[in-house]
């Protein structure tokens, strides 16, 4: 029997061994580095947590289910997550990445372009045309997020995966899907060869665990994830993977209240004159791309104000929004991405990829959407006035090093 992906996320499917002797509601925490094994000729199924554990295993079952995926591994960060996915290059390959990137991913893309012999080209990935010039045999990965994080662009998976398969059978089309997750988009179904995400945000929901999930459908990848995963030691904690599970539980439940505050915050800017980033708008202009990729908008907008002193001066000003990096968990977040998550793209690079200084983030949580307008409106009308009494941006005393 079909069932909903919010009854399935609520549901933990027996373990391949035989399910918990004691019936335990909450999947058990095995909170053990070593497991002892029946003889000296007979292996157990655990042996050392670095390369499994049963509480991990349980968590990437689930996380397979639910992606809709053959095999996911749970990795111990988002950006772990990614740093195993380019270890699948080697020097001479190719990669093609969007110009508006998470600031760790840009970080981590450079790091192997000046270090590993990998080069890599930039290019607007909302464009299949701009796409389709740069991917040639030589290309072994193409790297998206859609929506993008800051700018909301979306990617058109299917096309841009068609186009790197065409020019080459083998290039690996990557996907981060975290401004989505699971709820709202599947990558795997729309032509990727990896979903992964950073499972701190949407998947967990509460920043209290640093996380990070691949996903694959192909066997042959999920062998050469795997031998990374376990030489590095990159995998997920057992009391890591414990919190996951129970977070993820309630990702239905809180991503549809964020989402629908989103929606009223993103119409409510938008009323007021700004210009917004958010693919639920109708005046987002891949409004009809994104709404055949997903099935929502997520929670995340971006607005610019015209002035760096004003943008301040609102995300100061603020009450209930939390002046933070990172998103996807219940409480609300504003950020001036420029001086944090993508502080460390190069101030040349930022304004050649078209991304404003003065740009704000807003990562919408779960409180009751009028209070949160009001805390808005109030944090934009006081910095109004100041402005115009002249206050000056100020600058920031150093960026965050996300």
């Amino acid at each position: 029997m079909s069932r909903k992906l919010a009854t399935e996320l609520v549901h933990f499917d027996a373990p391949e061994s035989g399910g918990d002797p004691h019936l335990a509601s909450m999947v058990p925490l095995y909170q053990s580095a070593t497991f002892k094994q029946p003889s000296a000729t007979q292996m157990g199924e655990y042996d050392y947590t670095r390369s499994g554990n049963p509480t991990r295993s349980q968590l990437e079952r689930h996380m397979a289910k639910i992606m809709r995926a053959r095999r996911c591994m749970a990795i111990n960060s988002g950006m772990g997550a990614m740093d195993v996915i380019v270890r699948l290059l080697k020097p001479g390959d190719e990669v093609i990445a969007g110009d508006d990137l998470y600031g760790g991913t840009n970080r981590l893309l450079k790091y192997i372009s000046d270090n590993g012999g990998v080069k890599v080209h930039h290019c607007d990935t909302t464009s299949v045309e701009a796409v389709s010039k740069l991917v040639s045999a030589k290309t072994t990965m193409l790297f998206l997020e859609t929506p993008t994080n800051p700018l909301l662009k979306i990617a058109d998976v299917p096309a841009l995966s068609a186009a790197a398969k065409k020019a080459n059978p083998d290039c690996i089309v990557v996907v981060d899907n975290t401004v989505m997750s699971p709820l709202y988009q599947r990558p795997l179904e729309l032509g990727a060869d990896i979903h992964y995400e950073s499972g701190t945000k949407y998947l967990n929901g509460h920043h209290d665990v640093m996380c990070g999930i691949i996903a694959v459908n192909d066997p042959t990848l999920e062998v050469r994830l795997f031998h990374v995963v376990n030489a590095t030691g990159s995998g997920l904690a057992p009391f890591d993977s414990w919190l996951l599970l129970r977070g993820v539980k309630t990702l239905a439940i809180r991503m549809e209240r964020q989402a629908a505050n989103a929606q009223k915050v993103a119409e409510w800017l938008e009323s007021k004159g700004f210009k917004v980033n958010f693919p639920g708008l109708p005046s987002h202009p891949q409004y009809a791309l994104h709404n055949k990729l997903a099935t929502g908008a997520g929670a995340v907008l971006s607005f610019a104000t015209g002035d760096l002193a004003l943008s301040e001066h609102i995300t100061s000003g603020c009450t209930l929004w939390g002046i933070s990096v990172s998103f996807g968990c219940c409480d609300s977040l504003i950020s001036m991405p420029c001086r944090m998550s993508h502080a460390s793209i190069d101030p040349k690079v930022r304004k050649e990829r078209n991304l404003p200084e003065d740009l704000i983030r807003l990562c919408v949580g779960i409180e009751d959407v009028d209070d949160l307008i009001d805390d808005l409106s109030n944090s934009i009308e006081a910095a109004k006035q100041a402005v115009a009494q002249g206050a000056s941006a100020e600058g920031v005393n150093h960026p965050t090093a996300d």
